[in-house]
């Protein structure tokens, strides 16, 4: 599920989830939430669900908000109260952990944003013993670039993974309901491309765009991804 109303951006991502994931195409259906009205979802047709990242930002003001921002919360929100109530297997990247983590009665502000950039996240005694992360080492390198996080913690979630810059990197609530701040889906190339589209949107001054290049260029991120590939493992 996407909400980024940018083309290129949107379709980029769901190149990346496909990659990451190994699915194909035909047993991966993209639902562009800023397109239109979320359609009625029978979640008994699908093995699980993923909720990408985002423009939005769920910690604005809701008088800051565009219309489509604000329907697309509300019929996020309606689907979260399904998920979580089923225990669905969910997995939410970058907004997608701003929207369970305000569902779930979590507090998100601007407290512990982050650069575009690769960053050092550790497990904690959960995820290392947690089924989407096996196989993950204890340290790895993962992608970010967000002006929002998770500053309170959902009174009934799980914390599975920090960084030194932003304690909740990854969360589980029950025991098939995830999201990660860090991007999972993303490589070296993946990065550069959305930074590109989003070099005016205000996650860096625009006349630094080469050295966000520079930063993320060589960085060593090959684990996260196996984050995607365990949940279609597992649920798939």
């Amino acid at each position: 599920m996407s909400s980024r109303p940018e083309d290129a951006a949107a379709d980029q991502e769901y190149v990346s989830f496909l990659r990451a994931t190994g699915l194909p195409a035909d047993r991966l259906r993209r639902i562009r939430m800023e397109a239109g009205p979320l359609p009625a979802l029978d979640l008994d047709d699908y093995a699980g669900l993923v909720l990408g990242g985002s423009p939005f930002n769920s910690s604005d003001p809701p008088e800051a908000k565009s219309a489509v921002q604000l329907r697309v919360e509300r019929a996020v929100a309606a689907l979260l109260d399904e998920v979580v109530a089923g225990d669905i297997p969910f997995l939410g990247a970058c907004y997608g952990i701003g929207t369970l983590v305000t569902h779930q009665g979590g507090a998100v502000d601007r407290t512990f944003g982050e650069p575009v950039s690769a960053v050092e996240v550790t497990l904690t005694a959960e995820g290392r013993r947690d089924p989407l992360l096996a196989g993950v080492p204890e340290r790895f390198g993962a992608f970010v670039g967000h002006k929002e996080a998770c500053r309170v913690l959902p009174p009934e979630a799980v914390l599975l993974a920090s960084s030194a810059t932003c304690p909740v990197q990854m969360f589980r609530v029950r025991q098939n309901v995830y999201a990660t701040q860090f991007h999972p889906e993303l490589d070296v190339d993946g990065l550069v491309a959305r930074a590109r589209i989003y070099q005016h949107a205000g996650y860096f001054p625009p006349t630094e765009f080469e050295e966000v290049v520079a930063r993320v260029t060589g960085a060593a991120v090959s684990e996260p991804a196996r984050v995607l590939s365990n949940f279609v493992h597992r649920y798939g």
